[in-house]
């Protein structure tokens, strides 16, 4: 299968209304629900996932049909392309997640920064409760 996945966990997911998640619903296929294994930290208003911890992480599962020009601006939204000095607080890494129809490869936005006294999100969802203040 020729598919490039992305796993999303924060404010790209499906259900969640921001500008970004709507770019992203209208140009790559939704393949449905995924987990991760590692840990959520609320950063502000948004979350960070770390691939270390025995958690499980909840987010979305894209098909990208455009990997390459939906990463690039995906890249920018995250501030981790070569337009944005380093240290980048996200970096973008391939990574087994759990799709709907077991395990796949696909790209992930790591926090790169240290999350000591960062508040995890103990469930490991963002949209169920991880986004309030």
């Amino acid at each position: 299968m020729g598919d490039h996945f992305l796993f999303v966990y924060g404010t790209l997911r499906a259900d969640f209304d921001g500008p970004m998640a709507r770019r992203l619903r209208s140009e790559a296929r939704l393949v449905g629900p995924a987990t991760a294994h590692g840990t959520l930290y609320r950063i502000a208003e948004y979350p960070g996932f770390v691939s270390e911890g025995d958690g499980t992480v909840a987010g979305d599962l894209f098909a990208l049909d455009d990997a390459e020009a939906t990463l690039a601006w995906l890249d920018d939204y995250e501030e981790c392309s070569g337009r944005f000095p380093a240290p980048h607080e996200y970096c973008r890494e391939w990574m087994t997640v759990d799709g709907p129809d077991g395990e796949v490869m696909a790209w992930v936005y790591v926090y790169a920064w240290d999350v000591a006294g960062r508040e995890q999100i103990a469930d490991g969802d963002f949209l169920a409760g991880g986004r309030g203040g």
